[in-house]
């Protein structure tokens, strides 16, 4: 059984899309439609940069969906290959329901320019931060950020499982910078402060989930297929009615990467294709369910390799 997983922030890199663009005209339509929803050359930026024009949410999260779709788009054009299940890490879950066809691509790239700019104006600069836990448990971050918003009564709580033994913390800065403290006091090999814009996936989105919800109440959403395994619950959801307020909550809720991973094997997923730019989800999925087989597709050059698992049947 087959899995379709979409990346999210921090995957992008300088050059992404443009071979797919070049070579394979259902990729090219792709990000002709982003710029004319959009009313700018996300094209230009994806493929020529600056690396800095792709730092700003607003503009990261709309290319990595864009990219990502793309890259689909060329994968579709090559292999009939159907999954079973689709998911994405955070803003992924924005691509993954676009090819569960649940949501139109031009809306989608709308809606995560909106989503960006929101998260981004959620805080002040400098008074939120991200920190990776590597090498504790989660019940052990868990706990250090419990004894932190106690004694402060600042947010700090964890914003991504991405593993068993890798978590990313997400808060007011100093909070953050204390609960790191407390997870090496713990046992943490180390904690590694993330070069991010704003601490996703905490209490502090409030502001940016309110802006979205009514955006988001405001699409028509169709009945995602596949289903979508979600961020929030690491359950599959095919109810459209749902959609919305599973999206909205996304924005404070952590990720559930970890469990979402170990739902698909659960469901009898056997292999998994990253779609988009990077290779991080690949990584993640080898930690955390080492028997599922595994393929990216971040570049045309790995068309093969996916379309081969894609493609391949039974275990």
């Amino acid at each position: 059984m087959l899995a379709f997983v979409f990346p999210g922030q921090g995957s992008q890199s300088v050059g992404m899309g443009s071979d797919a663009c070049s070579a394979v005209p259902e990729a090219r339509r792709v990000f002709e439609a982003a710029d004319d929803t959009l009313g700018l050359s996300l094209s230009r930026l994806c493929f020529e940069g600056p690396a800095d024009a792709l730092l700003p949410t607003e503009i990261q999260q709309p290319a990595i969906l864009t990219t990502s779709i793309a890259l689909l788009r060329a994968l579709e054009a090559r292999s009939d290959a159907a999954p079973a299940f689709v998911a994405g890490h955070s803003l992924g879950e924005y691509s993954a329901l676009v090819a569960a066809g649940a949501l139109d691509f031009e809306e989608a790239v709308r809606l995560v320019h909106h989503r960006g700019r929101y998260m981004q104006e959620a805080v002040p600069e400098g008074e939120g931060a991200m920190a990776a836990v590597l090498g504790l448990a989660v019940e052990g971050v868990e706990a250090a950020c419990a004894g932190v918003r106690e004694a402060t009564g600042q947010v700090v709580s964890p914003a991504n499982y991405n593993s068993p033994v890798q978590t990313v913390i997400a808060g007011h800065t100093a909070a953050v910078e204390a609960a790191c403290a407390a997870a090496r006091e713990a046992g943490a090999r180390r904690t590694v402060d993330l070069p991010v814009s704003a601490p996703f996936h905490c209490a502090l989105m409030a502001p940016a989930a309110e802006k979205l919800a009514a955006e988001l109440d405001a699409v028509r959403f169709r009945a995602p297929s596949p289903p979508v395994v979600t961020n929030v619950e690491a359950e599959p959801n095919a109810d459209p009615a749902r959609i919305p307020e599973l999206l909205r909550r996304q924005v404070t809720a952590p990720v559930r990467f970890t469990e979402l991973v170990e739902r698909l094997a659960g469901l009898g997923v056997t292999r998994v294709v990253e779609v988009g730019p990077g290779k991080v989800l690949s990584g993640l999925v080898a930690r955390i369910e080492r028997g599922l087989a595994r393929a990216n597709l971040g570049v045309l050059d790995d068309l093969e390799g996916a379309v081969a698992l894609a493609s391949r049947t039974g275990s």
